[in-house]
């Protein structure tokens, strides 16, 4: 499985982005994806999970309300919608196809 992020780039405080993770090799219609993320100097961590289903979803408290992750089974892609994007949500951001499967990530600059 190939997993490749795009949609990062340099945005405002209180601007929006939305993150895709486009797949390949494997339908992501058969895993949980999670996106993740990991700041300068900070360890990874879990930003968002969408199950497989009906798409049950939960977020990390730092992004509750602002993000919100989706997925098109269609198109074998997942999104991750980012809105009021504060300097604090800078960060490279990988997706995650079950357990074994990363992206090597896109950065997102909260920055004016």
């Amino acid at each position: 499985v190939q997993l490749v992020e795009s949609g990062g780039g340099l945005v405002q405080p209180g601007g929006s982005l939305r993150l895709s993770c486009a797949a390949s090799g494997l339908p992501i219609s058969i895993f949980a994806m999670r996106w993740y993320r990991q700041a300068p100097g900070k360890e990874r961590e879990w930003v968002a999970f969408i199950d497989v289903g009906d798409g049950t979803s939960a977020y990390a408290d730092a992004v509750k309300g602002r993000f919100s992750i989706s997925r098109d089974n269609s198109k074998n892609t997942i999104y991750l919608e980012m809105k009021s994007l504060e300097p604090e949500d800078t960060a490279v951001y990988y997706c995650r196809a079950g357990t074994p499967y990363w992206g090597k990530g896109t950065l997102v600059t909260v920055s004016s």
